[in-house]
């Protein structure tokens, strides 16, 4: 059955309905409608090619099977065979084995349907396959076949009214006829062995009342009327044309869906099926219930799979991505408003008004609707059918289907002078930019979590959202375990919090010491406005961090207290053993803890406390030992002592266990995480030895020269020896760390290659990722013949190519050679063998003869002799999607009949990017001025206007500054002639692989999106690259 998309197929009536003329269109018409003569209304067609027909009048299958006044053609006989057949088996069989022949049977012409059907009409929506199969196969050319199209034409025309005339229609309309009625065949019977299959089920179930059961017969009876109901009121809307995708073959001009088309979403496919229910409750059968699911899903498969994707391809308007239209919000007098418009318009007013009972329209139909070349229409006066139309199309763009938000799209000259007065209010002739839907979308949202998708496990309510997901399904989910199984489960929770915090956290923050990892983070994947493009980053991953940081400090202490809340007992008597003991020392750690803790916080401050020199530089870089760091440099080991102070209370080995884990993750932290970026930051500011063990010292060294002294004439000796055994670990500790000095720095240069070497393997992993097909018949074919050479770049007279700049190749073969052929571009290097290929092209080919393909599946289509189609020679050009958009050294390979074999070769091909000399605005503008246009493929609605101007600079035109070449280039309704935007986010992508290779800074594609504007991503390149170059200061 045909789609119902109301906003994407409409079928135009001849004149408008009277309810959509308002009063004023009425009262100024001079002739009523019902004077106006009627002549009987004619429908043209157009295909593909452009030839425009009259499309004769049709009649329904029903009609045409089952009136004996209608001739009968072959294959209506045999659709009436089939049907009698089935009727004849039914009334035969026995109930069980009619059960199992009809399911079967069933399955076999709802297989026919939804796969057979929607795999041909794939084919012939994208290449017209049907049609180009009989024209292959000659079926309707009196010279090839006569006999087969005489055939044809006698089982069409006796099927058709007296307009019809087989000699005088095209290919497209007699094949889509020839379609029809095989098609009949498969609908018909489908229907009919699904009922054959009920009735063969049909029961009555036991155990319900009388009023039950009359209640499901009404209500199936109902569900099987409404099912008709709603079958003929879609076919008087779409017609046959509709109904057996006729618009596939050719086109009828625009498909209105209203009447049961406003009733419900697809309603042929959705609740025309409700038969099905209706039928399946009075059967009483489980069996047809679930048959009539899984035939209801399959015709949703066939709605998904072919009839959307063929709407969109047919119907569909492509829209852009960050296309920028301008928003004029409505002033606060209504009066004046409606004066601006008027005046600016030249409307009448009362023309505006909205048509209070209009087609009830999809929820993008504003932006995707479309009409074809050719309308239906009604062959009366020219001059009235013009009027009409002209009425009609003033009122669709008025009515209240258009997005409000949108009007200055379809208004330019209100638009212009209400932000032109807008414009002049303010600085003078600064001018306002203008606010569009886009940047107010990018204002409030900006990868919001949805459910689980955009998570960020760095986002700190995004990391909460998933802890809470996570204990609700653990808590659900865990099953009952004994005591010690409770025990084992508190313990592993507390070692992973303990882990995640210091471990964990640890390596994420030495990451934003060395590289600025989090802010990098956020500079890439968080679209942040002009103002904020310096500090937004820096603040929100700041932000981000206390959050998290609070969160896993806080779950430590808490899954801590869970193990030993599980394994502390009350003691009977405090006095026996040493429980008294225990207890006291540990509530004396307890206070140690805390007492450390508040004293670190009013030393640190919140700046400290959350390590904010790792991300601000703002603050004075200073140390001041006060406080408890007057005694201790890192007075943070002393909080491990409430640990401890719970392993002496709890009296548990778990948890000892626990605070010596927590001790070494501890000092595993300070060594590799603070201590090194503190000496970063502070340089030789930081002192060696705190003040409790300078204390310590002085007082070892004063006991060691009393010692000296006591010892007398030993004294000598015993100072040799202390000085060896001094020197010995200092010598040992010195060749430690030359030796491992000496093995990071040799080990440095091979980690970096083995880190490259794997990327090289990811790489190539990835292009491993197919499964080579040789051909068997290669040693036919003379390789000698073939040849493929690449056409020089324009800009360089050489095989060398800007980034996304297209490449032409020149291929020459024999003339029998296989229609399959393609040529791929690979990594030089890429392929070991020069004859057979054993990577994947990852989309980098093209067909030699893109007619004989399909996607990348070869059509197979026969060969037929032609002039076009035994060229020796050619050309292919790689371009957009089938590019290269990493820089290197590159090769071109043709290869055999779709298959791996390589006929001939050509390369290298050097792909390279453009860099600016300097690193400031003029220079990072004008490198993307040449990037952006051609990751957009140079399509002049997308590339910015700044760039068409300086593609084709007039003659004799002088070099004007930068700043003064944006002050004067032209806007079209209030656009940025910086603005850009794009067809998909590929294209997106492309700039970002662009501008990481070329700034090395990243984005992700929702920030180039969001941006959408020279300028504005200069400025973000400028401050990305600011604040995130890594500075290493010293403080004398």
């Amino acid at each position: 059955m045909a789609s119902s998309q109301p906003f994407l197929r409409q079928r135009k009536a001849g004149a408008p309905p009277s309810n959509t003329i308002d009063s004023t269109t009425k009262q100024s018409d001079a002739t009523p409608e019902s004077d106006i003569p009627r002549k009987e209304e004619v429908v043209w067609g157009k295909t593909p090619n452009g030839e425009v027909f009259r499309v004769p009048t049709t009649h329904d299958v029903l009609t045409t099977l089952f009136d004996p006044r209608y001739p009968k053609s072959h294959l209506d006989l045999l659709n009436l065979g089939l049907l009698a057949l089935q009727l004849v088996l039914f009334f035969t069989l026995s109930r069980r084995v009619c059960q199992v022949f009809f399911v079967f049977y069933f399955g076999f012409w709802r297989a026919a349907y939804d796969a057979g059907l929607g795999w041909v009409l794939t084919k012939q929506s994208k290449r017209k396959w049907i049609v180009k199969e009989v024209q292959r196969l000659g079926w309707l050319d009196a010279d090839r076949r006569p006999g087969v199209r005489n055939w044809i034409r006698d089982q069409l025309a006796g099927k058709m009214g007296k307009d019809y005339s087989f000699d005088d229609l095209p290919l497209e309309y007699n094949t889509w006829l020839l379609f029809r009625q095989a098609v009949d065949v498969i609908l018909v019977n489908d229907f009919l062995a699904y009922c054959m299959f009920a009735f063969s089920c049909f029961r009555v179930p036991e155990g319900l009342s009388v009023t039950v059961h009359i209640m499901r017969w009404l209500g199936g009876i109902a569900l099987i009327g409404f099912n008709l109901w709603v079958k003929t009121e879609a076919h008087n809307v779409v017609k046959d044309y509709g109904w057996y995708w006729g618009d596939v073959f050719f086109q009828r001009g625009n498909l209105v869906f209203d009447g049961v088309f406003e009733l419900a979403p697809h309603p042929m496919y959705s609740v025309g099926y409700a038969g099905y229910y209706g039928l399946s409750l009075i059967s009483g059968s489980y069996a047809v219930l679930f048959i009539s699911l899984a035939a209801h899903a399959a015709q949703f498969a066939f709605l998904v799979f072919f009839e959307n994707p063929h709407i969109e391809r047919m119907y569909g308007k492509r829209k852009a991505i960050a296309k920028r239209t301008p928003l004029i919000p409505r002033q606060p007098n209504a009066a004046a408003s409606s004066s601006a418009l008027t005046s600016a318009t030249n409307t009448p007013a009362n023309e505006e008004q909205e048509p209070t009972d209009l087609p009830t329209p999809a929820a993008t139909e504003g932006d995707t609707a479309t009409e074809t070349e050719l309308e239906t229409e009604a062959e009366d006066e020219v001059p009235f059918i013009a009027a009409s139309k002209k009425a009609s199309a003033s009122k669709i763009k008025t009515s209240r289907h258009q997005a409000q938000p949108s009007i200055a799209s379809s208004i330019s000259s209100a638009s212009d002078a209400l932000l032109g007065n807008r414009h002049a209010v303010g600085n003078g002739d600064s001018k306002r930019k203008v606010v569009s839907q886009h940047d107010l979308l990018n204002k409030y949202f900006r990868r919001d979590a949805i459910a689980l998708s955009n998570i960020d496990m760095l986002r700190a309510t995004d990391a909460m959202l998933v802890l809470i997901v996570f204990y609700g399904l653990g808590f659900a989910f865990l099953p009952t375990f004994s005591t010690q199984g409770q025990l084992t489960l508190h313990f592993i929770h507390a070692l992973a919090w303990c882990l995640i915090h210091y471990i964990g956290l640890g390596l994420l923050l030495r990451a934003q010491s060395e590289s600025k990892f989090l802010v990098r983070h956020y500079v890439k994947n968080y679209h942040y406005s002009h103002n904020e493009i310096g500090s937004g980053a820096i603040v929100e991953a700041f932000a981000n961090w206390k959050v998290i940081y609070n969160l896993s400090m806080t779950m430590t202490y808490v899954s801590c207290i869970g193990v030993v809340w599980k394994t502390y007992l009350i003691p009977n008597d405090w006095m026996i053993g040493n429980e008294l003991l225990r207890h006291t020392v540990g509530v004396i750690l307890l206070g140690l803890h805390i007492w450390a803790t508040m004293e670190s916080f009013e030393v640190l401050g919140v700046f400290g406390w959350f390590f904010g020199d790792f991300f601000m530089e703002e603050f004075p870089a200073h140390l001041e030992y006060t406080g408890i760091y007057r005694y201790l440099n890192n007075p943070e080991a002393m909080g491990g002592a409430a640990w401890f102070g719970l392993a002496l209370i709890s009296g548990s080995k778990l948890v000892f266990c626990l605070a010596v884990i927590r001790h070494l993750a501890n000092w595993w932290f300070l060594s590799n995480v603070e201590n090194p970026h503190m000496r970063k930051l502070y340089g030789d500011s930081l002192r060696k030895d705190a003040g409790f063990v300078k204390v310590i010292k002085s007082v070892a060294s004063k006991n060691a020269r009393i010692l000296e002294s006591r010892a007398g004439k030993h004294a000598p000796e015993l100072k040799r020896v202390v000085k060896e055994v001094k020197g010995t670990f200092d010598k040992v500790y010195e060749e430690t760390a030359d030796a491992l000095e000496e093995f990071l720095a040799k080990s440095r240069p091979r980690i970096s290659e083995v880190v490259q070497d794997t990327k090289v393997l990811l790489q190539q992993s990835r292009e491993r990722l197919v499964i080579t097909r040789v051909a068997n018949d290669i040693s036919s074919y003379d390789t000698d013949k073939y040849r493929v050479s690449v056409v020089p770049s324009s800009t360089t007279g050489r095989p060398s190519f800007h980034l996304g700049e297209p490449i032409t190749v020149k291929w020459q073969a024999p003339h029998k050679h296989s229609r399959k052929d393609w040529i791929g571009l690979y990594r030089v290097g890429a392929n070991k063998s020069n004859l057979v290929t054993k990577t994947s092209s990852l989309g980098m080919w093209l067909p030699v003869h893109d007619e004989e393909w399909d996607g990348d599946v070869p059509l197979g289509l026969r060969r037929t002799p032609g002039v076009h189609r035994d060229s020796e020679s050619g050309t292919v050009t790689f371009k957009g999607n089938t590019l290269p958009w990493l820089v290197g050294r590159y090769e071109v390979r043709y290869h055999h009949d779709g298959k791996y074999n390589v006929m001939s070769l050509d390369g290298p091909i050097e792909i390279y990017v453009d860099k600016p000399s300097e690193l400031d605005f003029p220079s990072v503008r004008e490198t993307l001025m040449h990037i952006v246009p051609l990751c957009l493929d140079s399509d002049p609605s997308l590339i910015p206007i700044s760039c068409k101007a300086l593609a084709t600079p007039a003659v004799g035109a002088s070099a004007l500054p930068i700043e003064h070449e944006l002050q004067h280039e032209p806007e079209t309704d209030g656009r940025d002639p910086d603005d850009f935007s794009f067809w998909s986010e590929r294209q997106a992508k492309r700039i970002c692989a662009a501008i990481k290779q070329v700034f090395d800074v990243d984005y992700a594609p929702e920030v180039v999106v969001a941006d959408a504007n020279l300028s504005a991503l200069a400025n973000r390149i400028l401050l990305s690259k600011e604040i995130l170059t890594t500075k290493s200061s010293a403080v004398d």
